[in-house]
C-alpha cells in the first residue's frame, strides 16, 4: 500500500495529509547528502513497506545511500493511484531515488492488506536475495479519513466503515506484513524490524483524540515490543520509531509551500516552525541499522527522530536538530514558556 507515513500534525490543526513534487523531499535535489553513511549497509537487503512518499520514501533512500538493496512497495504507481488520491509520488520514483543515492532500488507494487500479494513479494525477495536483513513497516495511508471522520469527533461519531479502515491501514497491514516477512527476516545474521508510527510510547500515554486513531498509532509500538521479545533469540532488533511534526509532501501541499520555502507556512501555523523533513528520521534509522550494538540499545523500545539524532549525531537536511515531541510535551501541553525555535 502506498501508506503515506504518519502525518504528525501533532497540534491537529489543518489537514493531516502529507505529501508534492518528488524533488521537494529528495536531498540530492538540493545538493545535500546524508553525511557519513557511505557503504555501511552494503550487501544488506531491506524492504520498506509503504515507501511511496513521506518518511517511507526517505527511509528507503537513506538505506540505499548507505549501500543497501531496497525493495520499495506501495499502491501508487505510474499507472495506478491508491485511495490517497495523489499521483505526484510513485514507488517507481522512490526506487529511482534509492538507486541515485547509491543503493539498488526495486519497486514492487503491493497492497499490504492482501496476504497473497505480500506472499508473492516475500517469495520474490527470498528467491532473488535468499534473505531479508531489514524490514521497515511504514504502512499507513489514512490521512484522507482523518479530517472528516476522526479529528474533533467521538469514536461513535466516526463512521464505522472509516474507523475500521483506519485499523486496516494502520494495524492489520502491519500484522500481515510482519507475519509473512519475518520467516525470511530471521534468516539474517542480524534481523532488524522497524515499526513506523506517530508518537513514542511516552508521548502516546495521552489519548490520541479518537479511539480508532489512538489504536492505529499505539499498536505499532506494541508490535515492536512483542517482536523484540521474539527476535531476541535470533540476535534481532525490533524498534518503533516516530518522526516529529513531519514536513512531508502532503503537508507541504496542504500549506501551499515547497521544501525550499516551508517557513512561509509558519504564519498560518506557528507550530510548523518545529517541523522536520522526512530525511531527519530516515538518517537516524539508517544509522541505527548500521549500529552493531543496536539490539542492546534499542530492542523492544520506542524512539523518535530527535532521540536517534542525538544518539547518532545526525541532523536534518537544513542542519538543525528539531525535537517536536519535546516542544509539544513541554510547551503546548505542559505550559512551559518557549517557542518552536527553542526546540530546533
Amino acid at each position: 500500500m502506498d501508506q503515506d507515513t504518519c502525518n504528525q500534525d501533532l497540534s491537529n490543526q489543518g489537514d493531516p495529509s502529507n505529501q508534492g513534487d518528488p524533488s521537494d523531499q529528495d536531498p540530492s535535489t538540493h545538493g545535500i547528502g546524508s553525511p557519513g553513511t557511505g557503504t555501511r549497509l552494503a550487501g544488506r537487503i531491506a524492504l520498506v513497506a509503504g515507501a511511496t512518499r513521506g518518511a517511507g520514501r526517505a527511509l528507503a533512500v537513506e538505506l540505499g545511500r548507505a549501500g543497501a538493496t531496497v525493495y520499495v512497495t506501495g499502491r501508487t504507481t505510474r499507472d495506478h493511484a491508491s485511495e490517497v488520491g495523489r499521483t505526484t509520488e510513485t514507488i517507481e520514483e522512490t526506487a529511482e531515488l534509492v538507486t541515485a543515492a547509491g543503493g539498488t532500488g526495486v519497486a514492487v507494487p503491493t497492497d499490504h492488506l492482501d496476504p497473497d500479494r505480500v506472499r508473492v513479494l516475500v517469495e520474490r525477495i527470498g528467491r532473488e536475495q535468499g534473505r531479508l536483513d531489514i524490514l521497515v513497516n511504514d504502512l499507513w495511508g489514512g490521512e484522507h479519513l482523518l479530517v472528516g471522520s476522526v479529528f474533533g469527533k467521538k469514536s461513535w461519531e466516526t463512521p464505522l466503515a472509516d474507523g475500521l479502515r483506519i485499523l486496516d491501514l494502520g494495524v492489520r497491514s502491519h500484522v500481515i506484513t510482519a507475519a509473512l516477512a519475518l520467516p525470511l527476516l530471521v534468516r539474517s545474521d542480524a534481523p532488524l524490524h522497524v515499526e513506523v508510527t506517530d508518537g513514542t510510547a511516552a508521548f502516546n500515554r495521552r489519548y490520541r483524540e479518537n479511539l480508532y486513531y489512538d489504536l492505529a498509532k499505539t499498536a505499532p509500538i506494541r508490535i515492536a515490543f512483542g517482536l523484540g521479545e521474539e527476535l531476541a533469540e535470533y540476535g534481532g532488533t525490533a524498534v518503533a520509531v516516530t518522526p516529529g511534526y513531519l514536513r512531508s509532501e502532503q503537508m507541504l501541499t496542504h500549506f501551499g509551500v515547497r521544501e525550499e520555502n516551508w517557513r512561509d507556512a509558519v504564519a498560518r501555523e506557528p507550530d510548523f516552525a518545529v517541523a522536520e523533513s522526512p530525511y531527519y528520521l530516515a538518517r537516524g534509522v539508517a544509522a541505527l541499522a548500521a549500529d552493531p550494538d543496536r539490539a542492546a540499545r534499542w530492542n523492544g523500545r520506542s524512539t523518535s527522530s530527535a532521540e536517534l539524532a542525538r544518539a547518532y549525531g545526525v541532523r536534518d537536511v537544513d542542519g538543525s536538530r528539531p525535537d517536536a515531541l519535546a516542544y509539544f510535551e513541554e510547551v503546548r501541553f505542559g505550559g512551559r514558556a518557549g517557542s518552536p525555535d527553542d526546540y530546533r
